[in-house]
């Protein structure tokens, strides 16, 4: 795998988004599985995301047992494990991608921490700028939190909807790069509808934090992704985009198309 260390750079995402906020516009972020629909499609379906205008990619680390996925994020996971996708293999599809948008590592703990203690570097290296943990709440295990803090990945933290405004603030200043907002309790997953509470949880996070505000879960549909980013900096969509690679790497490109252009038209 060749290194890209001239890349390198937790402020990668930062600097996107404030271009973003210059000219005016939403970022969005579809998010993949890597290694689905297998390693070679993969790395085609990363490359046809920045074509179709994704503006930072989250690409996740398969896992046995992701419990806070629905079922397409967790069919999609098992379909890369079992065609030998482990950590090592996430880095080689990131690194063979090449792309100039930036790379969020989205991940559990355990496979992070089965790759070892320069984990985080060898991401850097293979072309990742941020790292996103799904089961690491604030304050759960400081020393893994220092160790995600000290790398040379940007540290995203997710907050949930039902999250106090004085712990959003605590959570937000642990992290960089930008927040994740979750838009809903529960799993991963498309929804038919955006909670109705949406706009007051967004408004209580910006008021918590100046990082970038992203809000992911549920959204699936163009004009769920133009009400999104109505209300935030950048808007994720994860299952529908899975779904849609599940099919050809071309669906999934003609439907983040249409989610670029409805983010734009907000």
């Amino acid at each position: 795998m060749a290194s890209r260390s001239a890349t390198i750079s937790s402020d990668a995402i930062a600097l996107r988004f404030a271009q973003l906020k210059l000219e005016g516009r939403r970022a969005f972020v579809p998010y993949v599985t890597a290694g689905h629909p297998d390693p070679v499609r993969s790395v085609a379906l990363l490359q046809g995301l920045e074509g179709a205008g994704a503006d930072v990619v989250e690409v996740g680390v398969p896992f046995s047992d992701p419990l806070a996925d629905g079922a397409v994020i967790q069919a999609s996971s098992q379909t890369a494990l079992e065609q030998g996708v482990r950590f090592d293999q996430v880095l080689q599809i990131i690194s063979d991608a090449q792309l100039t948008i930036p790379v969020v590592l989205f991940s559990y703990l355990n496979p992070l921490l089965r790759g070892g203690d320069d984990a985080l570097r060898r991401a850097a290296e293979a072309g990742a700028h941020g790292v996103l943990v799904t089961d690491l709440p604030l304050g759960a295990d400081p020393e893994r939190e220092s160790w995600f803090a000290r790398s040379p990945l940007a540290f995203i933290r997710l907050v949930a909807p039902t999250t106090p405004a004085a712990r959003m603030a605590e959570i937000a200043r642990t992290g960089s790069g930008f927040v994740y907002l979750i838009s809903r309790l529960g799993v991963t997953g498309e929804r038919g509808d955006l909670p109705p509470e949406l706009p007051a949880t967004a408004a209580r996070l910006r008021a918590a934090t100046s990082l970038p505000l992203c809000i992911g879960f549920g959204i699936s549909r163009p004009d769920q992704a133009r009400a999104v980013a109505r209300l935030a900096d950048g808007v994720v969509v994860g299952s529908a985009i899975v779904r849609a690679a599940g099919e050809s790497v071309d669906a999934a490109i003609r439907l983040a198309t249409s989610l670029r252009r409805a983010i734009d038209d907000a």
